[in-house]
């Protein structure tokens, strides 16, 4: 092969490579919306979450006691503190708000659980991917483990593959439904309303239908590993592991905000690796989770007046 050639293959070779990272990273729609979100900020700083306002204040804090396998993340408003999954072995764990292991719940009857969402009081539900399984279990105080064999559940199954169902879940408790997360393959965001029964154990009256983005390609991220309802603002925050993103999306699916997990933004001197849950308190912090065992928390300035005091 001549020099010329082999120039010429080395061109192309370096055109292909950055065309597929293009594609995979969903470049394009990405500076799309960062800029669609630029535009809209004076609409959005008060009244939404607004991910540009945040920084990180906590940053890789390794949860000491735990070593692998942590996801899914849930804010309980009544102890003050944060719950999440572990599934080798299959625990819940709570942390307080730096990041400190607090206790370890052993799980019974559990295939891959990933996803936790505090519902009211003592009342969780926990998402177990393979099967995808959603299960209501009670967490007091004096909960020292969690069978889920024989507890109230339900099952979608729906696009079943491999190793890529339920990642996530949380409440609105102001409706009274669930957001799912599917993490892929395709990416999917489930809404799970007349639950009445979930409080109070009684049989369920399901309505099922799927959250989808005001415009189609507005679901960027190459997966999805977590998401949150907003309480204050009504608004969804979806995280993408693979994308290292938090996206916030307004309640008729339009694209809002942002945050960029990556080394350099928002006062990460890391990328943030393997996000796995998200959580947010009433005072406005965020919180995410890193398996295996990494702690973060993002925090608002201003701060918001939404905002819990």
């Amino acid at each position: 092969m001549t020099k010329k050639a082999r120039r010429i293959l080395g061109l192309a070779t370096l055109l292909a490579i950055l065309a597929f990272g293009a594609w995979h990273f969903k470049a394009v729609p990405f500076a799309y919306y960062w800029m669609t979100m630029k535009s809209r900020s004076a609409e959005w700083q008060e009244k939404g979450v607004w991910l540009p306002f945040y920084g990180v204040v906590v940053e890789a804090r390794p949860i000491e006691g735990i070593e692998r396998n942590a996801s899914g993340l849930t804010f309980n408003a009544k102890t003050g503190t944060l719950f999440s999954i572990t599934n080798a072995p299959p625990e819940v764990i709570e942390l307080d708000t730096e990041g400190q292991l607090l206790r370890r719940i052993p799980i019974h009857g559990s295939q891959d659980p990933e996803g936790i969402a505090h519902i009211d009081g003592d009342i969780f539900v926990i998402a177990d991917e393979p099967d995808q399984q959603l299960y209501r279990v009670i967490i007091d105080a004096g909960t020292h483990s969690i069978d889920l064999r024989g507890a109230p559940r339900m099952g979608l199954a729906v696009d079943l593959y491999k190793n890529r169902g339920f990642e996530g879940v949380s409440w609105d408790s102001t409706n009274q439904r669930l957001f799912v997360a599917k993490e892929k393959a395709p990416l999917r965001v489930f809404i799970i309303s007349g639950l009445p029964g979930l409080l109070n154990g009684s049989a369920f009256d399901l309505q099922i239908s799927e959250w989808t983005s005001s415009k189609a390609s507005a679901l960027f991220m190459t997966d999805l590993s977590s998401l949150t309802f907003h309480e204050q603002t009504g608004n969804v925050l979806l995280l993408s592991d693979e994308s290292a993103l938090i996206v916030e999306y307004a309640p008729d699916g339009s694209p809002v905000s942002m945050l960029p997990m990556w080394r350099g933004w928002h006062g990460l001197s890391k990328m943030v690796p393997q996000a796995e849950g998200l959580a947010t308190g009433p005072d406005g912090a965020i919180y995410v989770l890193s398996e295996p065992n990494l702690f973060y928390r993002f925090e608002r300035d201003p701060r918001p007046g939404w905002a819990a005091k």
